[in-house]
């Protein structure tokens, strides 16, 4: 490092790499990489290898399985990369695999490697060896154990280690289908009939001739269990804590007179090394023959491996090509391959004088064997069973004309045979792994097989094994992305990364978990599911319904079993969510009468409330399921009842607005034509949470609390509500001491909400995008998961955002900070709004008990708004800061920072004004829509005068009839007259004289056939609109004040008061969310909907504080939040006139 040059190979080079001889065997505990001096020529991604002899490789492989490290990023800086567990080597190969390209930048690289000189005892077995190692005074009782060897092979089964004790006590370790097991008894009792008897489990594929490091040790009934990376702790079954074993301890095997092996356990071959047993080196003593140790027979002191050769096929577009013997009438084929993956290809020639072609692929962890002949019919075959185990096994192909033999794992007793009619004419090329990409068409490699991801060795060819080296070094054959000289296959499932005993299933480089009766679910079976608790009722099984019509509809009562209906809507309002299934099937009749407005059919909710959307739809739509999938039978309707069929249909889904469940009752209100049937069936009321347990916290000032570090190993999974009215903020995080190591979630901007992680290499996140804002001060539900498949995050109902990781990836999170609620550690980005039911890995965090009000959190979901000091006046809504609060004055008459400031206008004589409430017409459908809803009209009057009379009018056009006039009429008192028909009806508001020069107020408000009246805050005056008037309110579509300039026919007693119209001052008026002053004298768009004639000008009309002061909203009669409010403060002149007039279409 940090000299002045580097390696740097041609670019011309295919496959270069770097290689390193140690001299000597080392212990390797970290590489730490540069790039070349001065220069764009750095490595990026990289593979290492590491063995004891430069033709036989062992790939590193990092946790999760992924054996690319990260490089540089510059050529200066120095990236260093700690081995995961420490390794022994003598040489060492780079192997680049991605380096800087820009700014003509190649591979460039300078490293130095971490460890310590390495001493090696080795000795090797041959399946009738042991050493056998005498216990002083023939016998061993220990408390503690320390136990170390490592060693390689190419077999899955053999014994390494084993001592047994005449009390039962019993130590061994062997391994068995390519893992280790560990053996350890500390006793056993029999009159408790206790067993003492503990198997420990490690590691998996050892059987790939690569050294592997054993560790155990022991305390007491404490044990761990290593194997390379992988640590297993358990508690020894029994009472006792210490060992005791008799006489000796076999190593490598059992060999004696009568017992050449354990009956169980072949003995082991292969080669050990530096085995120690509390601190004794037993190969040692045997090379030196000490009188502690006996061998039966002598020992070779030396590893003489078997070169083998394999190779790895492990990239999208790898195969391998090689020669083979032309035009010979016989085809012998033999290699050993290993494998996760269900399909692939394993072998494709093609046959010379074209006969054909001869295909041996992986399919289902079967050999599929297919030989294509030109006009006929393929042949394909099968044999063998669950291949893709991962184990090495053997295929053994021979052919002849009309014959073919395929022995699978050298058993020769069930050979699969074929002896269909073909011809055998061997071709001069044989491809493994997969095909070529070529648009060379003679003798071409095809097939239809994914390419094989896995190892092959010991080719054989017309009986003959291929040396890849010589091959390739006189370029007879071809390969792209393979790996020469090493198995780079891991498990994936070892240790198992599905939780909760969850069964893994791999490919070559991925996994999945499969979580059946696991009671979990998830990537990793790591979330639990949800208790639901389901309450049933008398219309579970369908309900038949004819005869009924729109105005006598048929009424199905839903009756709830073993709950009154108090307790099942207590449910329904406590539970975090509930659903009901619902389904309507139809012979001829209609449900929501979609597209034709009125609906024949609707259900009925928890408040008695009739809701007219369907299941699977949102609510208060007027659709059902089926326009939400785009899947209606006639896409002229929203329903597929409502195309009105002679055929059965059916309208069903799930209905899960909790505030509107439980179903009461269904309505059916279209089966009386010939012909019409339906049925209706409603499912169970199923909810599953409890909201009650959740607890809220307000965030008023930038803080933060703190709970105890997460400790999630490779999961964690998140859920939170939250409301704000704040463009970001950071929910939470948890990290380490140097931010190398964290998890973080926040609102980054209004509509994006991101899930930030470094658990492993660099900084990732995943944002969720919401096409609608998200600091509405609504309360929005999050979901957040990371595991070693993926991070996802969510909120409310919208879909997840997804990042994937690759198959390889490691998770690691290792937190040593606390956990910060309500802002990061040190970009801070405070949260100021609500938090509740704060939930990470299904561990409720109770977040009232860290409630500090001098700190700035404060118990349940208040901010300024609940306790302020000016609250906002005159209908102004309080727009929560939490930190602060501002009054929204948009839908008020007033202006000024509380709403407090009155806005008027002063009408000379003849003047007026116009204002636009709406420029089209209704449809039928919005009309149908008011309806169906019951109709409030609320109007609120101040009038100051002393003149004789002033008159304000409402006028709906709809039927060219008038709907309201108020009449200040010369007495000095108010009356309201009403007309929709041909009778006209008048009220007197108050006898009282109001030209008294005070501010007066009159209120008006109609429910339906209600209508209240109120002047000042007298006693409200109640009355009723008769039964043969409409009741409906339909379309306004302007509003006049000063003078009635509407065309058509106007009452006689409006046309008294016309003329010469208003004059004087008016403020504060406002119907509905309409203020025409403020329109006028504050418009904020471009192209107000006012029209003036005369002269108006603005005026505060001499307005102070009203007599009676403020009236808070809570004991305020006429403070409403819906319907139609008209408010003015008025003061007037001698002469009479209309204030306020409505028109509508």
């Amino acid at each position: 490092l940090s000299g002045s040059s580097g390696w740097s190979p041609s670019p011309r080079d295919r496959q270069p790499w770097l290689q390193i001889d140690l001299g000597r065997k080392y212990r390797l505990r970290a590489i730490a990489t540069q790039g070349t001096f001065n220069s764009y020529d750095w490595v990026t991604k990289y593979t290492l290898l590491y063995g004891d002899r430069p033709d036989s490789w062992t790939p590193y492989i990092m946790n999760g399985g992924n054996s690319t490290m990260p490089g540089n990023w510059n050529y200066y800086q120095v990236k260093r990369n700690v081995f995961h567990y420490a390794f022994t080597a003598k040489h060492i190969r780079l192997l680049p695999l991605a380096w800087n390209t820009e700014n003509g930048g190649k591979i460039g690289v300078r490293l130095e490697l971490f460890g310590c000189s390495y001493d090696s005892y080795v000795v090797q077995y041959n399946g009738d060896d042991s050493v056998v190692y005498m216990y002083p005074e023939k016998r061993s009782r220990t408390l503690q154990d320390h136990i170390a060897i490592n060693f390689k092979t190419l077999e899955q089964d053999g014994l390494l280690l084993h001592s047994e004790g005449i009390q039962g006590d019993l130590f061994t370790l062997e391994l068995k289908r390519g893992r280790l097991y560990l053996h350890i008894s500390l006793g056993s009792s029999v009159v408790h009939k206790v067993s003492g008897r503990t198997t420990l489990t490690a590691g998996s594929l050892l059987d790939n001739l690569h050294w592997h490091y054993v560790t155990i040790k022991r305390y007491g009934r404490q044990v761990n269990f290593t194997v390379d990376s992988q640590t297993v702790t358990a508690i020894c079954n029994g009472d006792f804590t210490h060992l005791d074993l008799d006489t000796q301890m076999y190593v490598g095997g059992v060999i004696e007179q009568n017992l050449p092996h354990l009956p169980t356990t072949p003995n082991f071959r292969g080669c050990l090394e530096n085995v120690f047993i509390n601190g004794i080196n037993i190969i040692d003593k045997a090379k030196n023959e000490d009188s502690d140790i006996r061998i039966p027979r002598r020992m070779h002191y030396a590893c003489r491996d078997i070169l083998l050769k394999p190779m790895t096929f492990a990239g999208p577009n790898n195969y391998l090509q090689v020669p083979g013997f032309f035009r010979r009438p016989r085809m012998f084929v033999k290699f050993k391959f290993r494998s996760w993956d269900y399909t692939g290809l394993l072998m494709f020639t093609r046959f010379a004088d074209d006969l054909g072609a001869l295909e041996l692929g992986l399919s289902e962890g079967q050999i599929n064997v297919t030989i294509f002949q030109p006009g006929k019919k393929k042949l394909q075959f099968a044999a063998g069973y669950r291949l893709n185990d991962g184990y090495w096994h053997t295929v053994d192909l021979a052919a002849r004309d009309n014959l073919l033999t395929l022995t699978i794992d050298e058993e020769e007793g069930s050979p699969l045979r074929i002896t269909n009619p073909f011809t055998i004419r061997t071709g001069d090329r044989y491809f493994f792994g997969g095909c070529p990409k070529t648009n060379n068409t003679i003798r071409k490699c095809e097939t239809k097989l994914n390419r094989f991801h896995g190892c092959m060795q010991h080719i054989f060819i017309d009986n003959e094994q291929l040396d890849i080296d010589i091959i390739l070094q006189r370029q007879w054959g071809r390969y792209a992305e393979l790996l020469l000289g090493t198995c780079g296959i891991t498990d994936r499932c070892t240790p198992n990364p599905c939780e909760h005993e969850g069964r893994c299933i791999q490919s070559w480089d991925d996994f999945i978990c499969l979580c059946e009766n696991t009671g979990y679910k998830g990537e990793v079976c790591h979330m639990s599911y949800k208790a639901w608790t389901v309450i049933m009722h008398d219309r579970v099984d369908g309900t038949k319904v004819s005869g009924s019509s729109i105005d006598k509809p048929y009424i199905g009562d839903v009756n709830y079993w073993n709950a009154s209906w108090d307790e099942v809507t207590a449910l329904a309002n406590t539970s975090m969510y509930c659903e009901q299934w619902i389904d309507y099937s139809c012979y001829k009749s209609r449900l929501l009468n979609t597209g034709n407005g009125r609906p024949f059919g609707y259900w009925i909710g928890r408040n008695n409330e009739s809701h007219y959307y369907w299941g699977g739809t949102f609510r208060e739509v007027q659709k059902c399921g089926c326009s939400i999938n785009q899947t209606c039978v006639d896409p002229k309707f929203q329903c597929n009842c409502d195309a009105d069929y002679r055929q059965w249909y059916s309208d069903k889904g799930y209905l899960d607005f909790r505030d509107h469940l439980p179903v009461r009752r269904v309505v059916v209100g279209d089966t009386n034509r010939t012909g019409s049937e339906a049925q209706f069936t409603v499912g169970p009321l199923r909810c599953h949470g409890d909201r009650n347990i959740w607890n809220t916290i307000a965030f008023i000032k930038p803080t933060y609390i703190t709970f105890p570090t997460l400790k999630p190993a490779t999961t964690v999974d998140i859920s939170f509500h939250f409301k704000t009215y704040r463009d970001h903020g950071v929910f939470l995080e948890n990290s380490d001491d140097h931010l190398k190591n964290f998890i973080r979630v926040e609102l980054n901007t209004t509509h994006n909400l991101v899930f930030v992680f470094m658990v492993g290499d660099g900084i990732l996140n995943v944002t969720l995008r919401s096409p609608v804002p998200l600091n509405d001060n609504e309360w929005h539900f999050v979901q957040a998961e990371l595991n070693v498949k993926l991070a996802r995050i969510k909120v409310d109902y919208q879909p997840w955002a997804v990042t994937r990781f690759p198959g390889q990836t490691f998770v690691t999170m290792q937190f040593t900070h606390p956990i910060l609620v309500g802002a990061a550690n040190r970009t801070l980005r405070p949260f100021l709004g609500c938090l509740r039911g704060l939930r990470m890995n299904g561990i409720p965090f109770d977040l009232e008990g860290k409630v500090n009000e001098e700190q700035g959190v404060r118990r349940n979901c208040t901010g300024q708004c609940l306790n302020a000091t000016i609250p906002c006046r005159n209908s102004g809504q309080c727009i929560e800061g939490y930190a602060s609060y501002t009054c929204d004055c948009n839908n008020t008459a007033f202006d000024g920072f509380y709403c407090h400031k009155d806005i008027g206008a002063y009408f000379e004589i003849g003047s007026w004004l116009r204002y636009n409430i709406r420029k089209k017409p209704i449809t039928d459908e919005a009309a149908w829509a008011n309806w169906i809803d019951p109709h409030y009209d609320n109007f609120k009057t101040c009038i100051n005068g002393n003149g004789k009379s002033v008159t304000f009018a409402l006028k709906w056009h709809w039927r060219m009839l008038l709907m309201y006039v108020v009449a200040f009429l010369p007495t000095g008192s108010v009356d309201l007259r009403y007309k929709l028909g041909l009778i006209t009806h008048k009220y007197q508001l108050t006898h009282r004289n109001l030209a008294d020069g005070y501010p007066h107020y009159v209120n008006i408000t109609r429910h339906n056939r209600t209508i209240k009246t109120q002047v000042d805050y007298m006693e409200p005056i109640v009355e009723k609109i008769t039964l043969v008037e409409d009741a409906r309110f339909d379309s306004p579509k302007s509003m006049f004040m000063g003078r009635v300039m509407e065309v058509g026919d106007i009452d006689y007693e409006i046309q008294r008061h016309n003329a010469p119209g208003f004059i004087g001052c008016i403020s504060g008026v406002r119907y509905n969310v309409y203020a025409p002053l403020k329109a006028l004298f504050r418009p904020n768009e471009t192209d107000p909907p006012v029209t003036t004639q005369g002269y108006v000008s603005e005026s505060n009309c001499g307005a102070f504080p009203p007599v009676l002061g403020y009236v808070p909203w809570e004991v305020d009669p006429w403070f409403t939040t819906i319907g139609e409010v008209l408010c003015m403060l008025c003061s007037v002149s001698l002469h009479r006139g209309n204030i306020i007039f409505f028109s509508s279409t």
